[in-house]
């Protein structure tokens, strides 16, 4: 089956914690503070590669992680960077937030590299919080947390024109006649299971067109090859649909066109409302007597503004005039590829996410707060409370976190204990 789509988790690279060191060197007792940085996180970032045309190598792994930033070292000796992992993708590939299904990034037109998730900054080493009174802070800087966000990828073609109808119908046949693309053609469904794309050559200018999955009734709601076909068409400007105008499999070509622009509507109502031509192909396969199929298509819908051109893709009767009809109607249209805008930004999303941590009331004891939480514990063992400047240090961080925000909403009161983990004080406003 054809790879167009996958689900993966991604993970920046965590900051580098600050270093907390003092220079020591003979005859230098008070060399004063000397943690150096930590490095930053490395980034994830997505790259579009000419040379890829699936998201198979994406269905086999589901985790993706940057390197994280190595903590700072004594000397000021700063913590190396963590590696980024770049992410090739195809040009057409659409990121999208998991969860709420929004856009972050299109790898198409000139978006070629992306980064979608920054590394964490690396944190500060003690040296930088040295002051004339404070001349030996005994605390640094935690690095940056790393972003992790589950992602959609969807890959959907490129192509000015999009060739759509039921499985059958002669769409291979047709992009095989009228580009150098080579589609597998059998007698029968869904020979086609990937788009083929291929480039028309004409007078005045060619295009991009692309053998899109056949259709099935149901297909905007999953049916069949639904979601795979209906995706592949969202970046086309024309549509030529196909229909078997001979009636080979006893389908009627009518309730054929009708069906799928049911289908497309289903699904996106712009999408219903785009340019399309109708291709009545297999008018080779006529018998002379019978009712005229192509009139009776042209009688439906080209008062609606469909034009009907009588095909036959295997002898290559009236495929001329369809494609510079086809041609023509592109001439109006901008050039630009059709762009997804983004609509959903990690950054914002994630860089305010709140620190993960719980603000209880004990039950055992009265008046007293219970705070815990990963990284106030990690802060916790680098950070030296008994000096003044160290123990403020920690209160911006519980301030700027919300965790007295907490406190104050579960009722505490000056003069209550807090408890984080091997710590007690009492609170006051």
């Amino acid at each position: 089956m054809f790879a167009d789509r996958a689900r993966i988790i991604i993970r920046s690279g965590k900051g580098g914690d600050g270093h907390v060191s003092f220079r020591r060197e003979l005859f230098v007792p008070d060399g004063g503070p000397d943690g150096g940085d930590g490095g930053k996180g490395g980034d994830i970032i997505f790259e579009v590669d000419s040379g890829l045309n699936t998201l198979v190598d994406y269905r086999h792994r589901r985790k993706y992680s940057a390197k994280d930033g190595e903590p700072g070292s004594k000397r000021r000796c700063h913590g190396a960077n963590g590696a980024d992992l770049v992410l090739k993708v195809p040009e057409g590939t659409v990121v999208r937030e998991a969860e709420s299904g929004k856009v972050i990034a299109d790898m198409s037109g000139e978006n070629r590299r992306q980064v979608i998730l920054p590394g964490g900054r690396g944190g500060n080493g003690n040296m930088h919080y040295a002051t004339a009174t404070m001349q030996a802070p005994k605390y640094a800087q935690p690095g940056q947390d790393a972003m992790e966000l589950e992602v959609i990828l969807e890959l959907k073609v490129i192509a000015d024109v999009g060739l759509i109808g039921f499985p059958n119908v002669g769409k291979s046949t047709l992009l095989s006649r009228v580009t150098n693309a080579t589609p597998k053609i059998a007698n029968y469904h869904f020979t086609t299971l990937s788009p083929n794309l291929g480039v028309v050559d004409l007078d005045g200018g060619g295009f991009v067109i692309a053998d899109i999955p056949g259709l099935i009734e149901g297909a905007s709601e999953g049916a069949g090859l639904g979601f795979e076909f209906l995706r592949h068409i969202e970046r086309t400007k024309v549509m030529i649909h196909v229909v078997d105008a001979a009636s080979v499999e006893g389908r009627d070509p009518v309730e054929d066109i009708r069906k799928i622009n049911a289908e497309l509507a289903a699904y996106n109502q712009e999408l219903a409302e785009r340019p399309q031509v109708i291709a009545a192909n297999k008018i080779d396969a006529l018998y002379p007597g019978d009712e005229d199929p192509v009139q009776r298509l042209r009688d439906t819908f080209e008062p609606q503004g469909i034009p009907v051109f009588a095909i036959s893709a295997v002898s290559g009767q009236g495929v001329s005039e369809l494609l510079y009809h086809v041609q023509g109607i592109l001439q109006k249209l901008p050039r630009e590829t059709v762009v997804f805008e983004q609509e959903y930004d990690p950054q914002l999303h994630l860089a305010g996410k709140p620190l993960p941590f719980t603000v209880t009331k004990s039950a055992e004891e009265a008046d007293t707060y219970v705070v815990e939480g990963p990284r106030i514990e990690k802060m916790l063992g680098y950070t030296n409370l008994e000096s003044e400047k160290g123990f403020r240090f920690f209160q911006d961080f519980l301030r700027e976190n919300g965790i007295l925000e907490q406190l104050e909403a579960l009722g505490i009161r000056d003069g209550d204990t807090v408890r984080i983990y091997g710590l007690q004080f009492d609170y006051y406003k």
